[in-house]
């Protein structure tokens, strides 16, 4: 009988080798190099040719925070708001009514989403400033009645085209949003006794606002570019402010650069202002939220100096 410590030693005793180091090669991407010094060369190609233009840039930040140019910037922020209400007022009301089970305002709907949504937005702003040639004044009965000159106002005239125009774009968003959610759960909420109007406003509404949101979100950033053309309605804005400035002090190319910095400053709040809201309805849809910009920062500021794969 043998044992383990009279057994000598065999081949199948000795330990294994250890695995090779496997020497990772990254690929080479030659494309990026060139496409980075291309658009390096477009971009000093482009400040070089603007260097050499003859552009007083010490016009832009002495009539930065000039009062006129405030009141503009006021002024374009409270069109788009007041644009946007009447656009997503209107938008919820035609979308219930394109998706009704009555042929009527299902058509009255689908008339007005084509017309609004086919002809430009300009063409619908002079349509209603020049009502004013074929009707001389508004009679709506015992309500009111005035010249339509002065019932026409330029901010009402911006108003109606900007907000009706909207509506029709907005009516489509919210019909997606609608149509997104599930059928069964219209159906639950109606077997539990639950009327149309309250289905609509407990169980449908809150959860195609994640739909919603962010279409809604890019509207309200095209809603405050598109304020530029009420000036062609006499509408005192900030792109009409800084044209007039531009005319009496003889610069008028370095105003539209300053017109061009205050819509990408609103812009960009905005953005950030659609980011958080996002965020805020993908709750419950998302396991994990997205990190918001100050988180970002911070991770990043915290990474400094770490070495890679370090624990936080």
């Amino acid at each position: 009988m043998t044992t383990d410590i009279d057994r000598a030693p065999g081949p199948q005793d000795t330990p294994p080798a250890a695995p090779e180091t496997i020497k990772a090669i990254p690929v080479k991407h030659y494309g990026r190099y060139i496409s980075a010094v291309v658009a390096i060369a477009i971009l000093v190609s482009i400040i070089y040719a603007f260097g050499n233009g003859q552009i007083n840039w010490h016009a832009v930040p002495d009539y930065f925070f000039d009062h006129r140019i405030m009141t503009g910037v006021y002024k374009t922020l409270l069109l788009t708001v007041l644009s946007m209400v009447i656009g997503i007022v209107g938008g919820i009301g035609l979308a219930v009514m394109r998706l009704s089970k009555n042929p009527v305002t299902s058509s009255i709907a689908w008339f007005y989403i084509w017309f609004f949504r086919g002809t430009p937005v300009l063409v619908q702003l002079f349509l209603w400033f020049n009502l004013g040639l074929v009707f001389h004044y508004i009679n709506l009965g015992p309500i009111y009645k005035n010249y339509w000159s002065a019932f026409m106002t330029p901010l009402l005239t911006a108003l109606l085209g900007l907000g009706l125009n909207e509506a029709a774009y907005m009516a489509e968003i919210c019909r997606a949003g609608l149509l997104a959610v599930d059928e069964g759960q219209t159906e639950a909420s109606h077997a539990l006794g639950m009327s149309h109007a309250k289905t609509l406003r407990r169980i449908v509404i809150p959860q195609a606002m994640r739909v919603i949101v962010p279409p809604t979100g890019n509207e309200v950033i095209n809603m405050l570019k598109t304020t530029s053309l009420v000036a062609a309605v006499q509408y005192p804005e900030l792109f009409r402010y800084a044209q007039d400035i531009g005319q009496n002090s003889g610069a008028p190319v370095e105003m539209y650069f300053l017109a061009a910095a205050w819509y990408l400053i609103m812009t960009s709040v905005l953005s950030v202002g659609q980011y958080y809201v996002e965020r805020y309805y993908a709750r419950g849809s998302s396991r994990a939220l997205p990190p918001t910009p100050l988180q970002k920062i911070r991770a990043n500021l915290l990474s400094i100096g770490r070495p890679k794969g370090a624990a936080a």
